[in-house]
């Protein structure tokens, strides 16, 4: 009995780990892609005061999000990955309190911080 609950458990984490890695590819994808092209995302940092590495964040952004994808063949890559997108987050929260945003303009940064901080413990083993 406790083995078949500890599969269940264990299939449910596996399904929770691909969810969190599509929705990082996906979230990191659009966002990166936002801060190296959209106009909207020059005003966003301004406001930060981080206008001239805009472009570098967004290729993070993007870079991090194509390892994830490349990290389902090669894992160390998926741990890396999803630890710079940590990193990332955890310095765009640090940047918010900064510049006194709501705790609701918070949440999509924290939200990808859990995101990739889960990534990185179940990619880790």
């Amino acid at each position: 009995m406790l083995q078949s609950i500890l599969e269940a458990a264990a299939r449910q984490t596996g399904l929770l780990y691909h969810l969190a890695n599509a929705v990082s590819i996906a979230l990191f994808s659009y966002y990166g892609t936002a801060c190296l092209f959209a106009n909207g995302m020059v005003d966003e940092f301004e406001r930060y005061g981080l206008s001239r590495y805009r472009r570098a964040i967004g290729a993070l952004e993007v870079s991090g999000a194509i390892g994830l994808v490349v990290g389902y063949l090669f894992s160390p890559l998926s741990i890396l990955s999803a630890a710079g997108l940590s990193a990332l987050m955890l310095l765009g929260i640090g940047v918010r309190v900064k510049v006194r945003d709501s705790i609701p303009e918070m949440f999509p940064a924290a939200f990808l911080l859990l995101v990739n901080v889960f990534i990185v413990v179940r990619a880790s083993g």
